[in-house]
């Protein structure tokens, strides 16, 4: 785990102060690459000038039957946003962010640069304090409720970044988002080309690659992290969308809270919003020791994502579906360093 600690163990003393812009951008780049991504796929370029950081969704890591239209991609680059926003404030600066600033490249996402001196807001710190800290955690939480005050909390969390925070109250609905899940399952699990597209994001610990899903993140022992590959083979020719479902209504069952993300419309500015919401909530959670995981399965099949708006009956775009609670600490999932997602000022995207 030495080098996964190595990247999740970035120091705040080393920020070169009195380096030029372009060296202290890069170092920035450090708490971007923290962000969630689904299968922890990292699908983010950067490209670093003088003055500025371009921020590129990596097509190559699409996943084409999950995300076809490349939805998650952009909300998780939207994550990857918002830690830069925050890194930016807390080391004494203004971003100047330009979301989509060239209509005719439309995988550059945001042009981001340091704008003027600022003192950086206790609030800003404390979320800035929580990015190393922040880790999907996909176990089992404690049956200790949230307070309702904190869930307002986290709503206005949200807005603030144009996104919406349907928190499900209702029993009823609740129990119905836990039968979507349970159904999405069914179906996605049923698709070998989805099964396959799952079991190739599969990583074992020693994995060179610094990206996927490794087995102790599923709650396997570590000990048996050598059986990943047959883990991964069968996966990809049994449908266990029966045990499948069961976890996933088991853990949705037991979990204290879901809330739901929303927009009215449905565009990449939308989808890169809601990352950004997405992120500042997750790290607000973690500020006060809140677990979080992602149950989007319902999202990723177009008729049952329709029935999960009508249950909300909220804004007409579901965009990533949450679970909240107490839980134990979890290790971090591998990350790719800053030089391998940075790109050449000189290469074509």
């Amino acid at each position: 785990m030495a080098e996964i600690n190595g990247i999740w163990d970035v120091k705040e003393t080393d920020f070169p102060q009195t380096a030029t812009t372009e060296a202290k951008l890069k170092f920035l780049l450090n708490y971007a690459i923290l962000a969630p991504s689904s299968h922890n796929t990292q699908p983010w370029h950067f490209q670093i000038t003088s003055n500025a950081i371009y921020l590129y969704a990596d097509r190559t890591r699409l996943l084409p039957i999950a995300d076809p239209q490349g939805r998650e991609l952009i909300i998780s680059c939207g994550a990857a946003l918002f830690n830069l926003r925050i890194a930016i404030r807390h080391f004494g600066y203004m971003e100047k962010i330009t979301t989509f600033p060239e209509p005719e490249e439309p995988d550059l996402l945001a042009c981001i640069e340091l704008g003027e001196y600022i003192q950086s807001s206790t609030d800003d710190n404390l979320l800035f304090q929580a990015i190393p800290r922040r880790h999907t955690n996909r176990h089992d939480y404690q049956d200790w409720d949230i307070p309702e005050t904190f869930f307002k909390w986290l709503q206005k969390d949200a807005a603030q970044e144009s996104g919406y925070l349907h928190v499900v109250k209702n029993t009823i609905v609740r129990r119905a988002i836990t039968d979507l899940v349970a159904e999405a399952d069914h179906l996605q699990m049923a698709d070998a080309n989805y099964r396959s597209e799952l079991a190739t994001w599969m990583r074992p610990s020693s994995s060179k690659s610094h990206d996927g899903i490794p087995v102790y993140a599923h709650g396997i022992d570590e000990h048996f992290d050598f059986t990943t590959p047959l883990f991964a083979l069968v996966l990809r020719n049994i449908n266990m969308g029966d045990s499948v479902a069961e976890h996933s209504r088991k853990l949705l069952e037991n979990s204290p809270a879901i809330i739901v993300f929303a927009t009215e419309t449905d565009t990449p500015s939308d989808w890169l919003a809601i990352g950004q919401a997405l992120e500042r909530v997750l790290l607000r959670g973690q500020v006060v020791g809140l677990s979080t995981s992602f149950l989007n399965q319902p999202i990723q099949v177009p008729e049952l994502r329709r029935q999960l708006s009508q249950f909300l009956d909220c804004c007409a775009y579901p965009q990533i579906i949450l679970r909240l609670g107490f839980g134990v600490e979890v290790k971090p999932t591998p990350r790719r360093s800053v030089d391998e997602v940075m790109i050449s000022a000189l290469s074509n995207v």
